[in-house]
């Protein structure tokens, strides 16, 4: 890669991180061009030249983010079956994974959550797209795990996948905000016996 292109992409990610912490802070509607320049310690024409719009920024800056997380999900998964671990282990991992990454990007992880519940935004169906870009990853472990003989055939894929998702990202951000002393090791434990099952009492 050339200089010019290293130079490019160094000043997208610091428009995507200015971008993502201003909206997770005061919202998309508050938050203007001029703020994420100045946040981003860039000219406002520099925001322009990369981003037609700010609501192309928003959209890529969900691509971008939500393609992170796919691609860490999937490489925690891969790195356990390579060592022929089970898939039921390798959901464990993309668990772990998940956490790891709201851990180190928690406004993008807010912004995200926050921007599901919303239907009149002019990015809805990029959400659509990248949400499921993430929901597949999950979905297709799953189905390997059923496939194996891991999981019951009775199970409902897309709703788990999502349910699995989704339980990963609220906890993270319950922990983020309102728990920060527990440690990721902690989470992650909690969550893995709810995957594992082991949440019911001793048989009497």
């Amino acid at each position: 890669m050339d200089s010019s292109n290293t130079r490019r992409d160094a000043t997208r990610r610091k428009l995507f991180e200015a971008a993502v912490t201003l909206i997770a802070e005061q919202g998309f509607s508050s938050t203007t061009v001029d703020e994420i320049a100045e946040r981003a310690g860039v000219a406002k024409g520099t925001v322009y030249y990369n981003f037609a719009s700010k609501n192309v920024l928003f959209e890529e800056l969900l691509r971008h983010g939500i393609e992170l997380l796919a691609s860490s999900l999937q490489t925690a998964a891969d790195e356990v079956t390579d060592r022929g671990g089970t898939q039921v282990d390798a959901l464990d991992a993309m668990i772990r994974a998940g956490l790891e990454f709201i851990a180190r990007y928690p406004a993008l992880t807010q912004l995200y959550v926050a921007e599901l519940w919303r239907t009149n935004r002019a990015w809805q169906s990029t959400l659509m797209v990248v949400r499921e870009r993430a929901i597949t990853v999950v979905e297709n472990v799953l189905r390997e795990a059923v496939a194996g003989g891991e999981l019951s055939e009775e199970i409902d894929i897309p709703l788990t996948a999502s349910a699995l998702f989704g339980m990963v990202l609220v906890a993270a951000l319950d922990w983020q905000s309102y728990q920060p002393d527990r440690s990721i090791d902690d989470v992650h434990a909690a969550l893995s016996r709810l995957l594992q099952g082991r949440v019911t009492g001793r048989p009497a």
